[in-house]
Order: structure tokens, then sequence, then C-alpha cells
């Protein structure tokens, strides 16, 4: 038991003083806390009613608009805490009804009761509606859309037949968006939305199932996510670190993420997952990047991202504020985060005020962040707060604090004239006495256990009132330290109180001024990613993208891929041109490992850039309108999809079928090599056909293949939308070289042979599957391989002499007519 005391002893030297220890009782344990319409009488008004989800920070949405019958669903999508982006889909949709789980996170429960509680909200509030959280299990949730009954569904569909129909359209892998695809069929079936006055068995009519962004959001699933690279997550190589998760690859997300704080790299997340047409946006950002990559500016562009490292998990402070969990530590954080943040301030104000960036720092830093500071700088004590591991005040803020440290300071002094007044009352056989204090307990008189003390009763001294024996030390409460603690009280416990009301009473300011410090977030999170931008920028030596709404396309001079020229000794820049009089459509033909599929991913990298705001890989981008991006280059497998190869390729052509628009950049990489040949270049060759029949609607193709029959039977329309192109090659003698770079025309050729070189397959397959490659080109049918057709025979002939060898010729059984019919003329055949 840890005591703040004094022993005397009646040794000869006279008094001595012991150490002294001081203690105050544990605090209650702190929970670790993770890182908060009106009607038209004349017609029907239109109803949509929406379902959400949110967890994890992701949000699940689909909602059903009796305008036209169809649901429509958003891919699950990160979101702040503030819920931002429900927000946009509430302003921009305004359903009538919002449906949603009873068993909620706290920011959605706030988020609906405010929403809820908006008089003013035009056209008007939404029904808020609660549904058991049962309804929204995935696997109920998967049966409900697999069982519905859907009208664009044929009748003479099988149930296979139809799941693979729906897997084309819904993404089941993005498990908030089925469940709350499935929580909104449950509510419609139980409202009956309109069809309320029909029999029970007339369901309510659904015409089709739609994907949909927001307005100015760029469209991109998470195939192209993946084959692009944008985002690759890989097992930590850390033992330490295995529990933890997954650490970013090399990845387009990866080269770019530079940021000093954590909210830094959240936003930068955010903004690759949604990639923007607002050019308004888009500029602002390179306006602020092009700023920092000028050569004066780099000082300042260091200053501040030194600066942006102590901005830390506010929300998360804020959070444990408001529930009274402050950490010793929090204090420390928020303090450094908001001298940091007037840091930003000061230097954001000698900055140009015409960036707007630069102006929201420097305005809305305001006075409250100096009034925050300056409190918990007169009032924590950083350094007594660490060393007793609880919040702490500096001297000078409570006159009554203050009194009783100096009184707990002088204490031991104290108790040592009290130990020797005891000590002269006591039996001169007790040879020493202490005067202690314990917390919660006293002041205590402390007398070591004589070897006569045995039993309980002979612990009875006069005058004295035993409490407890403890490592052979008695305890007492005498008049003395009864009057102790009368004078002096629990002083441990006394200054602990107050300075936990001075610490609530310092929360409540910061709290009150708990705006200020979210939108230093906000305002601190951009600028660290646009510093990351142009450090990017700076060393890869990329330059800033213009946009243009007029064109319908992309223009590109000198393009590079951000990834593979980091990993290859030289890479060959490539220019690219999408609309206007280049064509729509790009046919791209060439030898394998030419550089096709690099090309393809290239020019999808560039405009993802560009449409994030990121100075971007080439000379010169021309980035026009692009609504979306779709891919199929690789086939993402998975054995949970239960879905062949071939069949995940047709998802992802259908996705771009059935969705892209002429402002969208579709970019295909050999599509129809996973089933037979003929069947293959005829699925290519319809998709083409269907794209280009859309005429000046056609989005904008990009599409690599070595089906060179395409070209050779002309199995596309001639015309202005078609363009063929080719990986420039060069044959010397019995090598190719290899140029890299894309030129007009079509290739003669794969040249498999020498790809299949490279990979040091054997010379004779090489020949002999280049011989049947001719043969079959040429039509002309295909003989076995000599040396293979002698070392047969030789076969043959040594088996029919070794059964002449074992011929009986003296057995009585022998039949010689039958020997030679059965066993001699078949084997001679095959010799001839």
């Amino acid at each position: 038991m840890a005591s703040l005391g004094a022993t005397v002893d009646r040794t000869p030297q006279g008094p001595g003083l012991g150490a002294a220890a001081a203690s105050c009782p544990s605090p209650a344990p702190v929970p670790d806390l993770g890182e908060a319409e009106e009607e038209d009488d004349a017609e029907e008004q239109a109803e949509i009613h929406l379902c959400v989800l949110w967890n994890s920070g992701y949000l699940g949405i689909a909602y059903y608009d009796t305008s036209d019958y169809i649901i429509h669903f958003m891919p699950d999508a990160p979101d702040h805490e503030s819920l931002k982006l429900l927000q946009r889909v509430l302003d921009e949709i305004n359903p009538q009804s919002v449906v949603t789980s009873a068993k909620q996170d706290e920011n959605m429960t706030q988020f609906l009761e405010k929403l809820a509680s908006q008089e003013h909200r035009e056209p008007k509030r939404p029904e808020i509606i609660f549904l058991p959280n049962v309804d929204f299990g995935l696997e109920i949730s998967k049966q409900r859309l697999l069982s519905g009954n859907y009208s664009f569904i044929p009748d003479s569909m099988t149930t296979t037949e139809k799941i693979l129909f729906l897997s084309s359209i819904i993404p089941f892998d993005c498990l908030l968006t089925v469940r709350a695809l499935g929580g909104l069929l449950k509510f419609m079936g139980r409202r009956r939305i309109g069809v309320e006055l029909e029999d029970y068995n007339v369901s309510v009519p659904i015409l089709g199932f739609k994907k949909f962004v927001l307005a100015h959001l760029v469209s991109i699933d998470q195939d192209t996510y993946s084959v692009l690279q944008i985002f690759k997550s890989e097992s930590h190589p850390s033992v330490y670190k295995v529990a933890s998760g997954l650490k970013e690859g090399l990845s387009l997300f990866g080269i770019l993420n530079r940021c000093r704080c954590k909210w830094g790299e959240k936003l930068l997340r955010l903004w690759f997952t949604r990639p923007t047409q607002d050019l308004g946006e888009l500029n602002s950002r390179l306006d602020v990047i092009q700023f920092f990559l000028l050569p004066q500016n780099l000082e300042m562009a260091q200053t501040l991202h030194r600066l942006l490292g102590h901005i830390k998990n506010v929300p998360l402070i804020l959070k444990r504020m408001k529930l009274s969990h402050t950490k010793v530590s929090d204090w420390q954080i928020l303090y450094k985060t908001v001298y940091s943040a007037l840091g930003l301030r000061d230097a954001c104000r000698s900055l140009p005020q015409s960036i707007q960036l630069f102006r929201d720092i420097a305005q809305e830093f305001s006075d409250d962040l100096h009034h925050i500071a300056r409190l918990i700088g007169k009032v924590v004590d950083f350094e007594g707060s660490h060393a007793a591991n609880h919040f702490t005040v500096l001297p000078n803020i409570d006159p009554e604090v203050d009194e009783k440290k100096r009184r707990l300071m002088g204490l031991p002094s104290f108790l040592t004239e009290v130990a020797w007044k005891e000590l002269d009352n006591l039996d001169s056989r007790i040879p020493s006495c202490s005067v202690i204090y314990i917390p919660l307990i006293g002041f205590l008189l402390s007398i070591p256990r004589l070897p006569f003390m045995v039993e309980a009763s002979d612990f009875e001294i006069e005058g004295l009132d035993f409490m407890f024996l403890l490592e052979g030390k008695l305890h007492y409460r005498s008049a003395q330290t009864k009057e102790l603690d009368a004078l002096l009280g629990d002083l441990h416990c006394d200054i602990r109180d107050q300075e936990t009301l001075l610490m609530y009473q310092l929360q409540c300011q910061v709290l009150a001024r708990a705006a200020v410090l979210t939108r230093v977030l906000d305002l601190a999170s951009r600028l660290d990613v646009l510093l990351a931008f142009a450090s990017a920028a700076r060393d890869y030596g990329y330059s800033r993208p213009h946009y243009s709404p007029q064109l319908l396309g992309v223009r590109i001079q000198n393009g590079r891929h951000p990834l593979m020229e980091l990993c290859a000794r030289t890479f060959v820049p490539n220019s690219a041109e999408c609309g206007g009089d280049k064509g729509r459509v790009k046919v791209i033909t060439g030898p394998n490992s030419s550089g096709k599929s690099i090309y393809l991913k290239q020019v999808g990298l560039i405009t993802f850039m560009a449409l994030v705001g990121s100075f971007v890989p080439a000379e010169e981008a021309e980035i026009g309108a692009v609504d979306a991006i779709f891919t199929r280059i690789h086939s993402c497998e998975s054995i949970s999809l239960g879905l062949s190869t071939f069949m995940i390729d047709l998802n992802q052509v259908a996705k771009a079928v059935n969705n892209a628009t002429e402002q969208s950049l579709v970019l295909i990489d050999e599509f129809g090599k996973g089933t037979n040949t003929v069947d293959g270049l005829a699925l290519l060759a319809a998709v083409l056909r269907h794209w280009l029949a859309l005429g000046p609607m056609c989005p904008h193709i990009f599409v690599t293949t070595n089906f060179l029959s395409l070209i050779q039977l002309q199995l596309l329309p001639q015309g202005p939308l078609v363009q063929y192109l080719t990986m420039e090659t060069c044959e010397d003698g019995n090598d190719l070289i290899f140029f890299y770079q894309v030129c007009e025309g079509v290739a003669n050729a794969s040249h498999a042979s020498h790809t299949a070189a490279q990979a040091r397959l054997p010379d004779k397959l090489i020949a002999r599957g280049k011989e049947v490659s001719d043969l079959i080109r040429n039509g002309k049918p295909i003989k076995p391989v000599k040396e293979l057709l002698k070392e047969k025979q030789m076969e043959n002939c040594q088996t029919l002499v070794d059964k002449f060898l074992k011929l009986d010729l003296e057995d009585p059984n022998l039949d010689l007519d039958i020997f030679m019919s059965q066993e001699v003329l078949p084997a001679a055949s095959t010799i001839l």
C-alpha cells in the first residue's frame, strides 16, 4: 500500500528522516475508444423511396423510383463520418422516405434525427422508417434479389440463367449494397408501393436495375480499379502486422500517397474513389499543385508539409471529450495540432490569396485556435501529467489547488515532527514509529511488530485504535492522527477532484470551439493531398492537364504509364487521340509483348489522374467530357463467384455495353480469347458493331486484339469512326525488334514464335508450331513430322521381328494362316 510519511527511532544519532513517497488511488479504467414534397393536384407526383446502410465508413444505397419503376443502386462507397456523400444523394434525389436498419451507428442516428427535424426542407421532409436488422441480412437479401418477380427477365430463363443474368447487372461483391437492395425489396413488399389497391398476389412492378452515380462524379467499377492498379493491397511483410491486415503495394495510390497526416491519406483515397467532372473543383486543385511546383516555392512546400505532420486525429479527441474519457496524451496532441494549424494559417496568409485554398485557410483558421492553444498552454502541466499519469494543472491556475499541493510538498517534514511527539508518548520498548498518510484512509501511526506481540490481544496499546497489520508493521489511529485528518483532510483526492473539475471546464471551452477544429482537419487534409500531388509531379516530371467540355474524347501527347516507367529501364512515350476526325474506335494489333496492354492502361490511368485533379505523365493532355471508365483487361477470377473465366469476361463487357455513353472511355484487351476462336472473334465483332451502329453516340473505345481476321475478313464496317493502329516492330533475320511505338496500320502476324522463343520453349516445338500455323493459314493438310514418323516405323518393325522370333514352328496347334492375318498383316500395314 503506497503511502506518504516520516519515520523516527530512538537511536543515539538523533532524529532521522525516512524516505517519503506519494500516491493517489488509481483512476477508474478508461475505455480506449476507436478512431465519430408538395403533391400536384393535376397529376400524380413521382415517389422515390431510398434504403441506406452505413458500416465501417462505407455506404450502401439503393432507391426505387415510381416514375420509371426502376431500382437504382450505388455500389459500396466510402463516406466521411459526417455522411456528406449521403447528404449529396438526398439533395439530388429528394426521397419521400428513407429506410434503414433499426440497429445503426451513432453517426447515422444523429444524421437521421437532424434530417427528420428539418421543418423547411424542400420539397418536404422524408419519412424515416426503421426495419428490424434481420431484414437486412446478407443471405436473405441475396435470396430476395434472386427470387424476385422481374418483368424484364424472360419466363423461359432457367434459375441458373437468371442468376447469371442478374450477376452481370447487380454487384454481388458489394455487400452493403446487396443488403440495402434486400431491405428495399422488403419495404416495397410491405408497403406495396403503387399496388396498394390491387390483389395481394400482384407484386410491386420492377422494370430494371440500374447503377447510378452522383452528378459530376465519374463512374468506375472495382474491376477497373484493380486492372489499372489504382489500388493494390498486399499482405504485410512484418510478422507483427499480419493481424492488422494489408498494406498498399505498387499502385497509383501508392506512388502518389506522400501525405503527412492520416486525414490527408484518407482524403486522397476518397478523391480516388470519386473522380469528378466538376471543372471548377479540378482546376482549383491544379492551381495549388502548379504553385508549389515553382522552384521558389519549394521551401514553403517543405515547411507546410512539416507542419501537416502534427495534424492528428482531432475527431477522436473531441469524441473522448464529449464522453469525459480524455487521456493525458490527448491534450498534448491537441496542443501540437492547434499550434501547427496556426503555423499553417500564418504561412498561407503570406501566399497569393487568389488561390482559394490559401484564402480559406487564412480566413477560416480563426482566433478560436489561439484561444484553445492559449488555454491548454496555460492550464495543462504536461510534464506533471505524464509523471502522474493523470491530468494535472500548472501553478497559479487555482489558488486552492496550489495551497493543497504546497501542504502536500511540506508534509514529510511536518510528519517527522509529529512522529517524534508520538514516539515520546509510546512505551520505551518501542524503538521507532512512523506517521504515514494513505489516500482514502488518512493519517496513521505505524510501529514495528515486537517479539512479544504474538496474539491479536497483544496488539492493543492504550490510547491507540488498532487498524491492521501489514508487512510486519502495526497501524493505529491516535489522537494526533485524527487531528491531522480533520485539519488536512484527504489531500491527494481533493487535489485530484479539483483538477478533474478544471479539466472538465477546459473541455467545455474546447468543445465550444469544435467547429473550427473540424474545419482545420478538412482544409489541412486538402492541403496535404495537393502537396503530395505536387511532390510526385516534381519527382516524376508530370505536367498539368487541360479540360475541354467541348472535346468528346481525350488527347494525350507523349504519355507514359506512371507505374511501368518506374519499373522499366527505358520507357517509350506514346500519344493517343480519340474523338473528332481521329475516330472513336481504336483497334490496336501487334505482336505479343509489344506493349498493347500497357498502352491501353496508360490511356486509362492518365485520364483517371486528370479526373482526380493530379498532374499527369505526359507532355500535354487534354481531357474532354468523360463520365465513366470501363475495362475488360484482366479476368478477376474468384472461386466465390462460381463463374468461369470467360463468363467473368462477358460480365465485364456487358457492363460496358449496358452502361457506356458517348462520353464513356472503354478499354478492351484481347476479348474473346477465352473460348473457341471463331466464337470469340464473332463476339468481339458483334460488340464493336453494336457500338459503331450508334454513330456519334458511340463511346470512346480502345481495343487490342490478336484476331487479325477481324481486319482481314472486314468484319467491321468501314468509316471515320474506326481507326486501325499497330505496335511498330522490325524483323532482323530471325529476330523481332520491338519499338513499343504506336503507329497507324495493321499487324501482318502475331509473331507468337518469337514470344515463345523468349519464353525458352524448345526450338523443335517452336519450329513445328510455326510449320503447322503456316499449313493452316494456307489451307493445306497437316502431315506428321518425318523424324517422328521414322521412329514409329522402327518401333513397329522391331515389334514384328520379336513376334517372329517368339514363334514356335514345332507347335502342333500353330495355325500360320491365323498368325499371318491377326499378327503380321496389321503390324506390316503400320510400317507401310
